[in-house]
């Protein structure tokens, strides 16, 4: 495998850390509802555990509301009986046609398991950095001894992917920083 193949491959598998984290981070709650915070709620619809977008439009008209409007109707105390599963803290009201979600405020006291949490995340997501910069620089180490690249190409590739890790987990704590400041947001 040459030097550009192992970069690749270890720039591919980084990123794909970071948007693992950014996914995580979506469904973490801030000081505002949005959308996120429910769609991947499993509501079991005639048998089969399906997330709660593929059944209803979400939407969120203000900063503490959600509003669910299932595209069938019947399904209504099944999305009702998930939300309230999921154990997110949330009570919806079931009007018939629409579940609306009051999203109430968070305290400091959640404020601050949430920071914990998406801090959690993090070190996960540059674990996943760190082990990709680590299977790199180990398939490197087999090439060059294999004599496929040079010791010169292997030398650049361990310093290029030790920057490129820097980098990954620069913008994970970004993502991080950027979380926190909308949950402390009030």
């Amino acid at each position: 495998m040459p030097y550009d193949d192992i970069y690749l491959q270890a720039d591919e598998d980084m990123g794909k850390g970071l948007e693992h984290l950014r996914q995580a981070l979506r469904t973490v709650r801030s000081a505002r509802a949005t959308p996120a915070l429910i769609e991947n709620v499993k509501v079991d619809y005639y048998g089969t555990a399906t997330p709660l977008q593929q059944l209803a439009a979400i939407a969120a008209p203000s900063a503490n509301l959600l509003v669910i409007r299932p595209y069938d109707p019947s399904a209504l105390g099944n999305i009702e009986r998930a939300i309230l599963q999921a154990d997110l803290g949330f009570t919806p009201n079931n009007d018939g046609k629409v579940i609306r979600i009051v999203v109430p405020a968070l305290s400091d006291e959640r404020r601050k398991k949430l920071i914990a949490h998406i801090k959690e995340l993090a070190e996960n997501a540059k674990r996943a950095i760190r082990a990709a910069r680590h299977e790199a620089l180990k398939i490197g180490e087999k090439e060059k001894k294999d004599g496929i690249i040079p010791e010169d190409d292997f030398f650049r590739l361990k310093d290029d992917v030790q920057e490129l890790t820097k980098d990954y987990e620069a913008k994970a704590d970004e993502l991080i920083e950027k979380k926190t400041a909308e949950i402390m947001q009030e």
